[in-house]
């Protein structure tokens, strides 16, 4: 655990280096700029002449040709420059006046409010994913296990079976679906303007939540097959999973926050996909941050940290956007340092038994 927390802190402080030295790279750049800006306004000093206007970019020209004689090419080349410099920055400054920012420190609080709400979201979505993989994967598994153990009873009438198949297509499908496409559905008739619709939106769509209770089932379903099970089986151990069943898996402790199976060969299977399923946690972290940034851009959030760092990307502020990405930055490794963490702890579980 102490070489992995090493190797945490020596990526941290590498990528921080190298976010510091950006931000000094973009204040040396402004400078610069600014510099340039000054010098073009001194090689000669006409900015009091508006170049829009014919009558005075006509006078300026002869005043360079009285100045400057036997040069006329030059002389018209130089002034024609002028006048493309001069509608450039004006055409900047109109674009940029309301875009361009500097960080400062009520820049930095901002930030800072916009990235504890990103956290707050964050944990929940996290939290709430956390919780219905395993609930979707346990109840997958038991229904399949009493399946196969119901097969050639006669089953329910045909029109139940077929709204119950209809449900589970049309949930998949919601599950499956980009964010973008509820929250656009959804516009008119809700407000989606509140942080509880968007942690909603994040659980539920972009296949996250699917993709991941599909992997905890495959992993139910291998350990089912290893030889400890055969031999709790054989000791007699229950291995009931209908719900009717005496001793069998309820629908409350499928659905419990945590989940217990205490007495059933299931408790030992589920522990140790659960196992395998806590280092997965890492990459569930991209794919969330990348689900947050899709929700956040098509419910049009204004205020809120992805949706404010693509914003800023846009407009080219590279500083705030530096800082921005640090945060993310942080909140991943953060997960990484905390999953990793939870991996060595049930490792020491499993070394003392």
């Amino acid at each position: 655990m102490k070489s992995k927390l090493l190797v945490h802190l020596a990526s941290v402080l590498f990528v921080t280096a190298i976010a510091l030295l950006l931000l000094a790279v973009s204040g040396a750049g402004v400078r610069k700029q600014d510099h340039a800006s000054g010098t073009l306004r001194d090689m000669p000093d006409l900015s009091f002449v508006d170049f829009s206007n014919p009558f005075q970019k006509a006078l300026a020209l002869d005043a360079m040709n009285v100045f400057f004689p036997g040069q006329f090419d030059k002389n018209s080349e130089l002034v024609a420059s002028l006048a493309d410099a001069q509608e450039k920055q004006f055409r900047d400054k109109i674009q940029r006046s309301n875009n361009e920012e500097r960080l400062s420190w009520s820049r930095w609080w901002t930030i800072l409010g916009m990235y504890a709400k990103f956290l707050a979201v964050y944990v929940v979505v996290m939290l709430l994913t956390y919780y219905g993989v395993q609930t979707m994967g346990v109840w997958r598994f038991c229904r399949e296990k009493n399946r196969s153990a119901s097969a050639g009873r006669p089953s329910g009438a045909w029109p139940l079976r077929t709204i119950k198949k209809t449900i589970l297509l049309i949930g998949s499908f919601i599950l499956f679906c980009p964010a973008y496409v509820i929250a656009y559905s959804l516009r008119t008739e809700l407000n989606t303007d509140t942080v509880f619709f968007m942690v909603f939106l994040c659980v539920i769509s972009n296949g996250l939540l699917m993709v991941y209770a599909n992997k905890f089932y495959a992993f139910l379903v291998a350990e089912s097959r290893k030889g400890y099970v055969d031999t709790a089986l054989v000791k007699n151990l229950n291995n009931a999973y209908g719900r009717a069943q005496s001793g069998g898996i309820s629908l409350k402790a499928i659905c419990a926050p945590f989940k217990r199976f205490d007495g059933h060969v299931f408790g030992h299977i589920f522990r140790n996909a659960r196992f395998q399923y806590l280092s997965t946690i890492k990459e569930q972290a991209s794919f969330l941050i990348t689900g947050m940034i899709i929700t956040e851009m098509a419910l049009n959030l204004h205020g809120y940290l992805n949706y404010e760092l693509l914003r800023q990307m846009l407009y080219g502020n590279l500083d705030i956007v530096v800082v921005m990405l640090l945060g993310i930055f942080y909140t991943v490794k953060g997960t990484e340092i905390f999953t990793d963490y939870l991996v060595h702890r049930e490792e020491l579980k499993y070394e003392n038994k």
